[in-house]
């Protein structure tokens, strides 16, 4: 131990005195909530989580302390300014913990949550704020028991550096910069949280499937400088009450007394298949429909896809609430527009209990397979801490290699995942997100004896929504893979009893000058339109449906076919519910834009400005401007508001029962 730096010792027993003070403030949680009914045996993994956040906390102080505290001026041990500085700090950095414990758990005992930046808003009432909680909590005696802690803790520091400054050090300067290197690299695998590509996060908390094992793991630290950049993350009440009335007609119900209420009961069609069948959604990354053979692209990139929906009901009107991944998945399994900004719905902690129709599937199993890793914009917490019982298939899970940084290729994706669910003995909810069809645009070795890749004129891909032969190669591949997983699909006993759904999670913005009118392309919409596919030879007669629809329609209508019996409490309809009108809200956060597509027109304004404009997606015809046009323009604009406004709502008040 001599020969470590004194400097390191120090950090290494302030480190160990904070861990101490974290661990028992987290057992303090524990033995003041009401679920201790746990037990302290069944909680080993959480209490480890919250040890590895508590690490990174604690990292992110001792890192500066070593860096800065190298510095002769600055050195604790050989400066007594150093010392006092030092010193000074850690009695703040003290007082800073004890008093964001102590309001954590208030927080906690008031509302049954970790203590996340929502607070700062009963700053904008701040009088009436503190009057409440002056009558709600003993606060002199709080601020008496943080005091007399502190004061604790401060002499315990203390302590601790005068027994490392009377020790010797018999080090070398080559053991000392060794020490220095070992200590840094520590607490920045520490700060980082994990070997693997992706660092530790929040939502981790959350994917052990309890709300209470999640709040238990984090600390305030976390909760709170998590949900800072999203406090702002609201909605104006009044205005979605004023408008809870449109909402109710254009999805077919009657607001209750309470317009903040909009459950429903959603309920099989003529039609609905009463075989439990399986359900495998694939969310398909970049499916965007101006690029593929459907919409008539004379590239030929999808033609196995084209003739699957020429089988099967297929919405060539389909549209992302907005553009993104991390969007799209949002939207589809939640039936919600993801409107956050700047960041998206899933990396607010406030918003990730959801309620899913997805768990009206009952005596389904559930499974959700990714090549690569959910870490991925915190999308794990998400599906783990909303979808009972999940099966969750990661890149580590999957015996084939990892081909880029999105994991394995998406045949190989399709292929293992055909053989767990051949397996089955149940019904099964299983939903393939698939990455290939994306910058790098690899292509795997294995692959190119059977997947022949083309050459094509650089005139023609532009011409046609292509930058380059690598991105039209990469877009064909996907076509290969959904052929490679039908066909072996095709084999196996469940093919015969199992609905295929396949969406985009979003477009790309492009040029589709050459096969729809300019406003699809002015206007962004390309980046927003996907196929739509549901394919189920013998269960679904083949028809073409030109209705508008959303990413948030899938669930409703997957159910409305299953004769499932669901609780709808979002903006997904069925759409082939004969009742339903067709439409889809599209939002812009790049541009703050949100608007609605219906009819022959496509509506959006700016969030800020208040422009607003209207076009033509039938045709290069300017809109008239007249009073029939007018009373269009004001329809949709009513719309748009109301959607807008009621998906921010819901994006916090959708909670799972």
């Amino acid at each position: 131990m001599v020969k470590i730096p004194k400097l390191i010792r120090w950090l290494l027993w302030t480190g160990l005195i904070f861990l101490v003070l974290f661990t028992l403030m987290r057992l303090g949680l524990f033995i003041l909530s009401d679920q201790q009914s746990y037990g302290l045996s069944t909680l080993g993994g959480t209490f480890f989580l919250g040890l590895r956040y508590d690490l990174r906390m604690i990292s992110i102080v001792l890192i500066p302390m070593l860096i800065l505290g190298s510095i002769p001026a600055l050195h604790p041990f050989s400066s007594t300014r150093g010392k006092k500085v030092w010193m000074a700090i850690l009695g703040v950095v003290t007082l800073f913990v004890l008093f964001f414990f102590s309001v954590d758990f208030a927080h906690y005992a008031y509302l049954e949550q970790r203590l996340n930046a929502s607070v700062l808003n009963y700053l904008q009432d701040a009088r009436i704020s503190m009057n409440m909680v002056w009558q709600s909590y003993p606060i002199i005696r709080m601020v008496l028991g943080v005091l007399l802690v502190a004061v604790l803790l401060i002499w315990i520091l203390h302590r601790s550096h005068r027994m490392v400054s009377k020790q010797p050090f018999t080090g070398t300067s080559r053991s000392r910069i060794i020490s220095f290197i070992v200590f840094f690299l520590a607490g920045g695998f520490f700060i980082f949280g994990r070997f693997n590509q992706y660092p530790l996060r929040w939502s981790d908390a959350f994917a052990q499937g309890s709300d209470y094992k999640a709040y238990l793991a984090l600390n305030p630290f976390e909760s709170f400088f998590n949900t800072l950049k999203f406090r702002h993350s609201t909605y104006d009440e009044k205005k979605v009450k004023e408008l809870a009335p449109v909402i109710g007609s254009y999805f077919n119900f009657t607001p209750s007394d309470n317009p903040l209420l909009f459950t429903r009961t959603g309920a099989p069609h003529t039609g609905a298949i009463t075989s439990k069948p399986n359900i495998v959604l694939v969310i398909c990354e970049s499916f965007s429909a101006y690029k593929s053979s459907m919409f008539g692209n004379p590239l030929k990139t999808t033609p196995f896809f084209d003739s699957l929906c020429r089988q099967g009901i297929f919405f060539d009107r389909c549209f992302t609430p907005t553009y993104g991944t991390a969007r799209g998945v949002w939207a589809t399994i939640t039936g919600i527009p993801d409107v956050e900004m700047p960041k998206t719905a899933s990396r607010n902690p406030a918003a990730v209990d959801q309620h899913t129709i997805i768990n009206d599937f009952t005596g389904y199993e559930k499974f959700y397979f990714l090549g690569g890793s959910t870490s991925w914009a915190n999308i794990r917490g998400v599906l783990t801490n909303n979808i009972n019982g999940l099966h969750l298939y990661e890149q580590e899970d999957f015996k084939a290699p990892k081909i880029d940084v999105w994991g394995i290729s998406d045949k190989n994706l399709f292929l293992e995942s055909n053989k767990i669910l051949a397996q089955q003995q149940k019904p099964f909810f299983a939903i393939i997100q698939t990455a290939d069809n994306h910058r790098p645009y690899t292509i795997p070795e294995e692959d190119l004896s059977a997947f022949k890749k083309v050459e094509a004129p650089a005139d023609s891909l532009r011409k046609y929504g292509f930058e380059s032969l690598a991105e039209m190669n990469a877009f064909r591949y996907t076509d290969f893979g959904y052929q490679q997983f039908i066909e072996a699909a095709r084999k196996e006993k469940y093919f015969n009893n199992t609905i295929f759904v396949f969406i985009g999670d979003h477009g790309i913005p492009g040029n589709a000058d050459a096969l729809f009118p300019h406003s699809w392309t002015a206007q962004r919409l390309t980046s927003m339109h996907v196929p739509l596919l549901f394919y189920a030879p013998g269960l679904l007669a083949p028809q073409r449906v030109h209705t508008i629809s959303s990413q948030t329609d899938v669930l409703p209508t997957i159910a409305g076919l299953c004769d499932i019996k669901y609780t709808n409490s979002t903006l997904g309809k069925d759409l082939l519910d004969s009742t339903t009108k067709g439409f889809a809200f599209i939002f812009d956060p790049d541009y703050s834009m949100t608007g609605v597509v219906k009819g022959d027109y496509l509506y959006r304004k700016q969030l800020g400005a208040k422009k607003e404009e209207l076009v033509s997606i039938v045709n290069n015809d300017a809109v008239p401007n007249d009073a029939a046009h007018a009373a269009i323009a004001h329809e949709m604009q009513v719309l748009t508001d109301a959607l807008y406004e009621t998906a921010r709502f819901m994006l916090l008040n959708n909670k799972k029962k």
